[in-house]
């Protein structure tokens, strides 16, 4: 919910907790009445699994969501924000995710992980669209797909 309402870093969700306690119990019905810190999200949110996350999501939108035909899916891949490691280094690893957006339902129908230093997105966007499982649709990418092998 937090997210859903632009709390986009720990200590903003912390604030969003604080400001919202009081409702928060009310929907969660906590044993203890009592919110996570800013260490416990944290902690929570360093610990989640990313792979596993995104094919829980992929498995849900596949099962939610009905693609019509003849209907425009933009795909792209953006780092995500505090995931470079070795920041000084010519071989920079970040995390990465591509994501296949529905422009007529506005939504994302399809998510993959990727490292940078271990895949290209070219890859990861094969990957992808055989997860997608979708068929009839126009795909817009970045200019880099549109390279032949050679």
């Amino acid at each position: 919910m937090g997210t859903m309402s632009g709390c986009l870093g720990y200590r903003a969700l912390e604030d969003f907790v604080e400001r919202h306690q009081a409702a928060l119990l009310a929907v969660m019905k906590l044993p203890h009445k009592r919110l996570p810190s800013y260490s416990t999200i944290r902690r929570t949110m360093v610990r989640v699994d990313f792979v596993a996350l995104t094919n829980a999501f992929n498995a849900w939108a596949q099962e939610t969501i009905s693609v019509p035909e003849q209907t425009a899916i933009a795909v792209d891949g953006k780092s995500i924000k505090a995931s470079v490691e070795e920041y000084d280094s010519a071989y920079q690893d970040f995390v990465a995710v591509v994501s296949a957006f529905c422009t007529q339902l506005g939504v994302v129908i399809g998510l993959q992980a990727r490292h940078n230093g271990s895949e290209s997105e070219i890859t990861t966007v094969q990957t992808l669209l055989e997860v997608l499982q979708v068929q009839g649709v126009c795909f817009s990418m970045d200019a880099l797909h549109t390279q032949k092998n050679r």
